[in-house]
């Protein structure tokens, strides 16, 4: 069976993924931290799809509860797959630096960069010795040019494109690509509260983008169509930086 881990799979461009990735046929692993009720919601539109998936509970940031949790998953399910990471679980916690506490700092960059260390060195095991595997990694706008307000997000993203382009190098050579996605505006509740009407004026396509937008180029990336194509960064963000 071909599986592909979704994290933070229960909402938004982690549930869009999701389903994009259950057009292909992939048994779909959907990971989240807690709102169980919105990851049975993406399970069931998986499953109207015609493929089926498996629920997976843990925090990504930290590393007993991804042990525990997907490690279990791995060592009892040897005869799938994991084909397919879409390192998408982050948070954002935004304000300005000199307001910013340990914890806020820490937080997120818990979700996003050790969350990839995590999750990616127990998938990509399995990956190597069966000499396929596709990693895309969800970053931003903000770690390639920054952004005020969010200097631990920017930081966090950042680091995951260099750990993108690192990690590429070493595993090209086991037919295993890494890639980013760089979503600018993505209509989400992540972007809940933001004044969209200002902020797509900034933007030469004068709207956000969608999920689902960003799920297609992921595809694009999980394909076998990409396979000479390894430590990209792609920006989805109607023109608004490149």
């Amino acid at each position: 069976m071909k599986c592909a881990l979704v994290t933070g799979g229960s909402r938004g461009i982690g549930r869009a993924v999701c389903i994009k990735l259950a057009e292909q046929g992939y048994h779909i692993l959907i990971n989240y931290k807690g709102n169980t009720a919105a990851a049975e919601e993406t399970l069931a539109a998986v499953r109207a799809k015609g493929t089926d998936g498996t629920l997976m509970q843990f925090n990504v940031g930290k590393e007993e509860e991804v042990q525990n949790v997907l490690g279990a998953w791995i060592d009892a399910n040897k005869d799938k797959q994991i084909e397919v990471l879409v390192n998408n679980a982050g948070i954002r916690q935004d304000m300005m630096m000199f307001q910013m506490s340990t914890e806020n700092w820490k937080n997120v960059i818990e979700s996003s960069l050790d969350g990839f260390f995590y999750v990616t060195k127990l998938v990509l095991t399995g990956m190597l010795l069966k000499r396929y595997g596709r990693i895309v990694n969800m970053v931003s706008l903000s770690g390639l040019k920054g952004t005020p307000g969010q200097v631990n997000y920017s930081a966090a993203k950042a680091g995951l494109i260099g750990a993108t382009k690192a990690l590429a190098q070493e595993v090209a050579k086991r037919n295993v690509t890494v890639n980013a996605i760089a979503p600018g505006f993505i209509k989400t509740d992540m972007t809940d509260g933001l004044p969209e009407k200002e902020l797509s004026a900034m933007v030469p396509m004068q709207r956000f983008g969608t999920a689902e937008e960003v799920a297609e180029a992921v595809a694009f990336f999980a394909s076998k169509g990409a396979s000479y194509i390894t430590g990209e960064v792609l920006n989805i963000n109607g023109g608004l930086y490149s």
